[in-house]
């Protein structure tokens, strides 16, 4: 599979990329500052502004889908640089003619009883997350064959176990409460998916 990868430099981008391209698939891996993305074999790394969506079409040419891990945190409005951010990626994608996958973000997500996540945030992560959940909500007449993958409320380096519970679009929590995730079995769930795909169309999410 050839897989656009936009945000690769990452958090999350970095480790979807390595678990991909471990996988055999050829990346694209694109970013504002290629120069910072570790390219794993079967890699390529490209410059692009993931605003402009004739810039995210040429990109996309002859690949087989798009995944765009990308976080507003660079002009200090992050609800206005979602919004652009969104627009190019499914501009891109529909020019193209090409499938989305989205790396969400927990704050998308409900709770167990029905009740959005997004006000019991702390207000340092509340516009990223406001911002995301805006762009979540066009999608489903962006006309775009979309999926939305968002993790646990808590990713981070870690290991790659293998042994993780998928949901839908309610957070998914341990007994304790605690409702976490590593961005290595992350990237495993999303290559999955990727290669099976169970989710288009649809919001679903991960956690222990």
């Amino acid at each position: 599979m050839n897989i656009l990868l936009i945000g690769a430099s990452g958090m999350i981008g970095s480790r979807i990329l390595d678990e991909a391209a471990g996988r055999g698939h050829v990346v694209r891996a694109a970013s504002r500052t290629p120069g910072k993305i570790a390219l794993p074999e079967g890699a390529e790394a490209v410059a692009l502004d993931v605003t402009g969506g004739q810039a995210v079409a040429k990109a996309a040419e002859g690949v087989d889908v798009i995944v765009t891990s990308v976080s507003p945190r660079s002009t200090g409005d992050a609800v206005a640089e979602m919004a652009a951010i969104g627009a190019g990626v499914v501009a891109g994608a529909k020019a193209a003619g090409k499938p989305l996958l989205v790396v969400g973000g927990a704050g998308t997500l409900n709770l167990p009883d029905g009740s959005p996540l997004l006000p019991n945030l702390p207000p340092e992560i509340l516009p990223e997350a406001t911002g995301m959940k805006a762009f979540k909500e066009t999608l489903p007449e962006s006309g775009v064959e979309w999926t939305f993958f968002a993790p646990a409320a808590m990713i981070e380096p870690g290991e790659r176990t293998g042994k993780f519970r998928i949901g839908g679009d309610v957070l998914l929590s341990d007994a304790e409460g605690e409702s976490r995730i590593s961005a290595q079995d992350y990237a495993m769930a999303l290559v999955d998916e990727l290669e099976a795909p169970k989710h288009r169309g649809e919001v679903f999410t991960i956690a222990y």
